[in-house]
């Protein structure tokens, strides 16, 4: 840790201040869920067009986490993060102010694309908190990150209802405008660790997914797990219509329960300072098996959707923050290189269980489903207790 870092530490207050901009730009990705169907039914456009809005968000926010989130090995992560949030409330206002869909479509990837300003504050927090508390320092934020993202489906269908879905915007760049003074009086500087040009610095990321088995090994996790969750919520609403005859307002609720890991993450950070990071990860993976294996008794009952929701969402998050911590603390010189391999594991499995489930969903059935996140949980729980991990 540099010398500015062990000055400054991270007191309660600046600490509060990186919870509320993973908080507040976190749910900018997500508001467009519940609009969906206003945008085609303003726009005259159909339901096919409209998703483009949220493909393009989430994409551009996996674009921006590999091409921007490296640069904070190079540069001063205190002027990436005010940059990037500048550029994000342009881009939220953009969306607002969108006069058609194609415009509306392209503003949406740029606010993907600056929206990945949180995995430049995770390597930040891991860079100034003091080592004894990294995990509990990352399990906080990571709680604001997991919250904004409830909020933003959340809020956005809400406000959408009552006073129009481009308010949606104005408020979220009210907010978001709100903290910028603060964040430039605050944050301390963090300056860069290498010196290496653009390009070099993209290519050092094989040669750390080559060196790094630990890093390897839980980013392969996360993965998996994402395999899990991604899979979980692309087949449910269409397994609740089918078994249970519930419409999608109904598998939106569902969203309460599963974001039951909000109140794990903090406890999950603690525990790992105290005993490690193999243990939480080791619940946590059987967790997220526990929660297929009661999946399975969802077409009898829904009360075993809504314990497997819970069960999942808590393991899946206690994992990530026990592996986030140790990505970004292990090579205080590669620290926003390691947390970009490790996010980009994340959500490529997220995609890719969206797509197995559904696969197994149409030849399979729900008990397809189940089985293929079983078998993903079961392979992450070989994968990492293949080699013992230091503390």
């Amino acid at each position: 840790m540099n010398r500015a870092a062990e000055r400054t530490g991270l007191s309660p207050g600046l600490m509060a201040l990186l919870t509320a901009t993973c908080f507040t730009t976190a749910g900018t990705v997500h508001f467009q869920t519940p609009m969906l169907p206003e945008f085609a039914r303003e726009f005259g456009a159909s339901a096919a067009a409209a998703g483009w809005v949220a493909t393009c968000s989430f994409g551009g926010f996996l674009a921006g986490t590999l091409s921007l989130a490296p640069l904070g090995d190079r540069f001063d992560k205190r002027r990436l993060i005010i940059g990037q949030l500048a550029c994000l409330i342009a881009a939220v206002l953009a969306m607002g102010a969108a006069p058609t869909l194609p415009l509306l479509v392209a503003a949406a990837f740029c606010v993907g694309v600056f929206a990945s300003i949180s995995q430049h504050i995770l390597p930040f927090i891991a860079e100034f908190s003091a080592p004894g508390e990294r995990g509990r320092a990352i399990g906080t934020v990571m709680s604001g990150l997991f919250l904004g993202i409830l909020f933003g489906r959340v809020g956005g269908g809400f406000v959408t209802a009552y006073i129009g879905w481009r308010w949606t915007y104005v408020m979220s760049a009210a907010l978001m405008l709100a903290l910028a003074p603060a964040l430039i009086a605050r944050l301390p500087s963090a300056p860069p660790k290498t010196r290496l040009p653009y390009a070099a610095l993209m290519r050092s990321l094989l040669g750390l997914v080559r060196s790094r088995a630990d890093l390897r090994r839980a980013s392969a996790v996360q993965f998996l797990l994402g395999v899990c969750y991604g899979g979980f919520w692309a087949t449910l609403a269409p397994m609740l219509a089918a078994v249970h005859g519930m419409g999608p307002a109904i598998a939106g609720l569902f969203g309460i329960p599963g974001a039951a890991g909000v109140l794990v993450a903090r406890p999950a950070g603690r525990w790992m300072d105290r005993v490690g990071v193999r243990p939480v990860v080791t619940t946590g993976i059987c967790l997220v098996l526990a929660a297929y294996l009661t999946f399975g008794f969802g077409v009898a009952t829904v009360g075993a959707i809504v314990a497997g929701a819970i069960l999942q969402d808590c393991g899946l998050r206690s994992a990530m923050v026990a592996n986030q911590a140790m990505v970004t603390t292990a090579d205080p010189e590669t620290r926003s290189r390691s947390n970009t391999i490790f996010a980009i594991h994340v959500w490529g499995g997220n995609a890719t269980g969206a797509f197995i489930a559904t696969t197994a969903w149409t030849f399979a059935g729900w008990l397809g489903v189940c089985a293929s996140g079983v078998a993903a949980a079961l392979v992450a729980l070989g994968v990492y207790r293949l080699r013992r991990d230091p503390r």
